[in-house]
């Protein structure tokens, strides 16, 4: 099977998550909230006093992922998925965002698998890169969005492929 069709027995899943503290609400990069997640929905808007309250309740200072890591991250996450028991299509690491395409059984909510992905993830980068004070890789929440469509897969695939550090 090609790495950009459907699989009718499993749900592809395109999962995103941030490094904690490199996009605060408010900031001039867009992200969303509770109030604004839904598909379709504006992200929220430029406030600089909602980024300056976000910044002052962060616990530990903003994480950006080194070269060393995020190809680190863009080898491993393969294995990851295979000890999820999803099937990895393609994943890409950023600066300050992963995005992991991946084939999970039906049953199994995207939300799932980027809550063990992250926590997965998390450990390897310590095991390598010990984070000091007890701080964290990643950011709250991310995004999960299952993909019905062969022309969305495809271009998923693509985004991801245009944003790898490391050749497939």
């Amino acid at each position: 099977m090609s790495r950009q069709h459907l699989d009718p027995t499993r749900t592809p899943w395109h999962i995103t998550w941030g490094t904690y503290g490199t996009r605060l609400h408010g900031s001039y990069r867009p992200t969303v909230d509770r109030a604004h997640n839904k598909l379709g929905d504006p992200f929220i808007t430029r406030d600089k006093d909602r980024q300056r309250t976000a910044s002052a309740i962060m616990n530990f200072t903003p994480l950006m992922l080194t070269l060393e890591q995020r190809s680190c991250l863009e080898t491993t996450l393969a294995d990851i998925c295979d000890r999820g028991g999803w099937t990895h299509r393609i994943c890409a690491a950023e600066v300050d965002h992963i995005h992991l395409l991946c084939d999970v059984h039906p049953d199994i909510h995207g939300k799932e698998v980027r809550a063990l992905a992250k926590r997965w993830a998390g450990e390897l980068l310590s095991a390598i890169w010990p984070l000091e004070n007890c701080a964290t890789w990643w950011a709250e929440g991310g995004s999960n969005k299952a993909i019905r469509e062969e022309r969305y897969l495809v271009n998923a695939y693509n985004y991801i492929l245009r944003q790898r550090l490391t050749p497939l």
